[in-house]
């Protein structure tokens, strides 16, 4: 992986001087990793935010997208490789929620070592599957849900040409994320907090909690009033708990 490889999928909207814990963040289903600009922004200097950007949209909106999340989780450590120098936490919301789980299980298989700290959020268990097909939906299906959902940029779904641009992306990961099949193995060893809303369509409060079986570490479990992007009404509350997370981990 180039320098200027690790560019494209690697944001650091505010660096950190040397001891900062790191997190990385992940995006969701048609997300970009703008998305975290506000979380950097928040959690800075502590934390310095490491936002991936997946291929396929905004300024890599020219390069083919993935949507196979065990390989997108592959390309993923391959570009995070640099950064093991000190633990990683990862969060990810939704679809990257999953995808958080493969990369912190690729680190620990190709490393020995365990995540800092995994945070999931608004997305149920791995070992939790449900027959979800709206990838195969035509165009307005598909953005009738974007819309139930309430996931992506109001001004993207009101303006045509922002929203053909950004549709390959969301239909591809809406696939990603829909056929995805958990593959039984090692429970992780990082402590896992999990963030959910108690309204949440994709996500009952018990798949939820189901993310305890997936980790010999520590668990927590936060319920939150709202739907699936609960997060955006609760971001301050979310953000403390993981600040008081990382802060008791140590850095190498």
């Amino acid at each position: 992986m180039t320098d200027s490889d690790n560019g494209l999928w690697v944001r650091r909207f505010h660096p950190a001087p040397a001891g900062a814990r790191r997190l990385v963040c992940l995006p969701h289903a048609g997300g970009s990793a703008s998305f975290y600009f506000p979380v950097s922004r928040a959690l800075s200097p502590a934390v310095e935010v490491l936002a991936i950007q997946y291929p396929g949209r905004q300024d890599r909106r020219q390069e083919p997208c993935v949507d196979n999340l065990p390989e997108l989780a592959r390309q993923v450590f391959g570009v995070l490789r640099p950064w093991l120098d000190q633990p990683l936490a990862i969060f990810g919301h939704s679809m990257g929620a999953t995808l958080g789980f493969e990369v912190a299980r690729l680190i620990e298989a190709e490393t020995g070592a365990s995540a800092a700290h995994l945070f999931p959020s608004g997305r149920r268990a791995p070992s939790c599957p449900r027959h979800e097909t709206v990838h195969l939906l035509d165009d307005e299906g598909l953005l009738a849900d974007v819309r139930r959902l309430s996931g992506t940029n109001s001004a993207v779904l009101g303006d045509p040409e922002m929203l053909r641009a950004a549709l390959p992306a969301i239909r591809n990961d809406y696939r990603a994320a829909e056929t995805y099949e958990y593959t039984p193995g090692p429970k992780l060893g990082c402590p896992v907090t999990v963030f959910t809303g108690d309204a949440d369509p994709k996500t009952t409060v018990d798949e939820a909690r189901a993310w305890e079986r997936h980790t010999t570490g520590a668990f927590d479990l936060q319920v939150f009033p709202g739907g699936h992007f609960f997060l955006a009404q609760h971001q301050p509350a979310i953000l403390r708990t993981i600040s008081a997370a990382l802060a008791r981990t140590p850095v190498s």
